[in-house]
């Protein structure tokens, strides 16, 4: 597991950045919610973290005092900043202090995502071969993605992909597959006017009717309940 620190005044951030976690089963372990600097300086002190969420304005003291604070302490620490400031100026001075990375409130999903993969890689599970066919999966979900394929672009057997999956992601790989996928189609169903039909090849599935064969088996609903009104 990945230990990491949200450090946000605003409630809403580390809730959602939570509920990311959560929903898609990263091993990210979150060890504390800071509401100012101070509090998240002691936290990353205390709780020793991987990586660390941070805000640029804060009360008691800003991210980039947390920053200088935490080098001048030799505190070694990934950081990415958030902030709602769209910025040159913030990002440089941010990216010239060590940040891995910078997302841009209001969060979503796909920077967070590029964020995680900037900052960390897919290094979650423990198998450099799972950490790989992860990566691949969540850059490539919207293309054809099988088992054998896979085993023989990683240059193992199918049975072994599939067990070194299973035994270190608690599910099986197509399965997995189908999860991103409906997922994202949730959230594009939501979200963006595209109709049903447009969803189902934008996150890879060709078959309209096997994508509502799998947006129920995984919903319990039918993508016309998500449509944007």
């Amino acid at each position: 597991m990945i230990k990491v620190v949200i450090a946000d005044d605003e409630k809403a951030v580390s809730k959602i950045i939570q509920h990311f976690i959560a929903r898609e089963k990263l091993p990210l372990q979150v060890e504390g919610v800071a509401l100012d600097g101070e509090s998240a300086l002691q936290m990353i002190r205390q709780k020793k973290p991987d990586l660390v969420f941070l805000d640029i304005k804060m009360p008691l003291m800003d991210g980039f005092e947390v920053m200088e604070a935490l080098k001048e302490q030799a505190i070694d620490v990934k950081i990415v900043i958030i902030t709602a400031y769209e910025s040159f100026e913030y990002a440089q001075r941010a990216l010239r202090m060590g940040a891995r990375d910078i997302i841009l409130k209001p969060i979503e999903y796909e920077q967070f995502t590029q964020a995680l993969l900037r900052s960390v890689g897919w290094n979650f599970t423990g198998n450099d071969l799972v950490n790989q066919v992860l990566e691949y999966i969540h850059t490539h979900f919207t293309e054809k993605i099988e088992l054998q394929l896979l085993s023989e672009q990683f240059h193992v057997t199918a049975s072994y992909l599939s067990k070194q999956f299973k035994r270190y992601v608690d599910t099986n790989l197509i399965g997995y597959v189908n999860k991103i996928r409906i997922e994202h189609a949730v959230d594009l169903l939501k979200n963006e006017p595209y109709s049903i039909q447009e969803v189902a090849k934008q996150v890879g599935y060709e078959n309209v009717n096997y994508f509502y064969k799998k947006f129920k088996e995984q919903t319990g609903r039918m993508p016309s309940d998500y449509l944007k009104k």
